[in-house]
């Protein structure tokens, strides 16, 4: 069993600047055929001053943490043990190319189901602006399978 002592526990923030090429590479990559997204032109006349970034875009900055494993590695999961249960976003702004963002990743929860079998790891991460305005928060649940006794 996941020790629940671990349920609060923060990690460093880091931050990100949000690169124009990852946005159009990303865009294209998701089938994006919005011109908002791929050219600075089309953004601008749109009323934003840079390309925005896509909602789901904020989990592939996250993946840019210094130790990405540093969840896994505090709880001491075996990663072939690991299946990915849920991702939600909550949005407040946007944000775009150019700027800087800080993300704070904690353990919001750990709580188990099928008698221990199945355990799960609630992330709850907050991303901010350089302006300290909240951008988003993202929601991550890591399904832990349990070796049967």
């Amino acid at each position: 069993m996941i020790d629940r002592r671990h349920i609060g526990t923060a990690f460093a923030p880091f931050t990100v600047e949000v690169e124009r090429s990852r946005l159009r590479f990303f865009a294209k990559a998701t089938g994006q055929t919005d011109p908002v997204y791929l050219d600075d032109e089309a953004a601008r006349a749109a009323g934003h001053p840079a390309l925005p970034v896509p909602p789901t875009f904020l989990f592939c900055l996250e993946m840019e943490a210094p130790n990405p494993a540093a969840i896994r590695e505090t709880l001491g999961l075996d990663l072939g043990r690991i299946l990915h249960g849920e991702q939600g976003f909550t949005f407040h702004r946007l944000a775009h190319a150019g700027e800087t963002l800080t993300f704070r990743q904690r353990i919001a929860d750990i709580y188990d189901k099928k008698g221990g079998a199945l355990e799960f790891i609630v992330r709850q991460t907050e991303v901010d602006n350089a302006r300290g305005e909240r951008v988003a928060e993202l929601r991550c649940v890591t399904v832990y399978r349990n070796p049967t006794p």
